[in-house]
């Protein structure tokens, strides 16, 4: 593996091995021995992402039994004028540039991972690792926060998370867990440079997950971005229904701010890597990928929507026997 890359713990890699699609077929496959009902529903999303590359990217992601291939290098990239991708093809962290310092939503798995990848990444898309001011953790999972600490230790960064999310790190004491900083509250905000980010709280992947609503700019235009915080379904049948509620009133939100960009911390379920790509490649030409429009970004929502229900139904189903 190239200088600058490393590759996810064994722990984080089995942690969250569900977060990306089936290698090698497609996730209806996955879903093929669903029970009736639940499998209406996989349809109805399937349906509901017709060809459209980033809502079938979503279905398969949704879809049960999925596994996770090996993690690749990804080189950093600018998506926006003022943010920026740094990671691997499993997990990525986000700089958001403002006027007075950096943002950071998640430091991916290891504080190896923070120096070999975060700070060089950032350097490459010409920024200084020294303004990162905050470190945003989407949710108490190791390859979200590994980083964290290091980041504040070397540039006094603060390090934020929900109040249940520190509380869910400090009850399980996992490696590499910072210390407790700065709780991020529901619709809660930050000013930063002139840039204000909103924090929502949108728990399921963890009882804390936070999504955070803010502006970008393409092209010296002004755009209004989200960063779902936590994709991959929890186990437990009543945490996929706080997941689906946090997604209806997430919508509902996106809604009010006429958001118009999707992002992901894992740019494997939402073709985010490929949308990458493109950027580098310039294949897109003036348009960018990310930018989808506030229908499809809601179109998003409902398939993300249609997937938990149907993820609850076999659950429900599979219990019925």
């Amino acid at each position: 593996m190239p200088l600058g890359q490393s590759v996810p713990s064994r722990r984080t890699l089995l942690a969250t091995a569900a977060l990306l699609p089936l290698a090698g077929r497609p996730a209806e496959a996955a879903a093929a021995t669903a029970p009736k009902r639940a499998q209406r529903y996989y349809d109805r999303a399937a349906a509901l992402a017709g060809a459209d590359p980033v809502l079938k990217a979503l279905v398969k992601a949704l879809a049960p039994g999925l596994t996770m291939p090996e993690p690749t290098p990804l080189r950093p990239l600018r998506t926006f004028d003022d943010v920026a991708v740094l990671g691997n093809s499993f997990i990525q962290a986000t700089a958001l540039f403002t006027a007075e310092g950096i943002v950071l939503v998640d430091a991916m798995g290891s504080p190896d991972e923070a120096e070999k990848i975060i700070v060089p990444g950032l350097r490459a898309v010409g920024a200084d690792p020294a303004q990162i001011k905050y470190v945003v953790v989407a949710h108490g999972h190791a390859d979200h926060f590994g980083g964290a600490q290091f980041l504040a230790d070397r540039y006094g960064a603060r390090v934020m998370m929900s109040r249940t999310d520190w509380n869910l790190i400090a009850a399980e004491r996992p490696a590499n867990a910072p210390k407790r900083d700065l709780e991020i509250a529901d619709g809660q905000k930050l000013t930063l440079g002139g840039t204000t980010i909103a924090f929502h709280h949108t728990p399921g992947h963890t009882p804390g997950t936070v999504s955070p609503i803010f502006p970008v700019h393409w092209k010296g235009r002004r755009h209004t971005a989200m960063l779902w915080g936590g994709t991959n379904p929890p186990a437990a049948t009543a945490d996929k229904r706080t997941s689906l509620a946090s997604v209806l009133a997430f919508a509902a939100t996106m809604r009010r701010a006429g958001v118009e960009v999707e992002l992901n911390n894992h740019g494997g379920v939402d073709h985010g890597l490929a949308r990458i790509e493109q950027l580098r490649a310039g294949t897109t030409g003036a348009a960018n990928p990310f930018v989808i429009g506030r229908a499809r970004a809601q179109r998003f929502m409902k398939v993300m929507e249609v997937m938990l229900r149907g993820r609850i139904a076999q659950d429900q189903e599979t219990a019925a026997g």
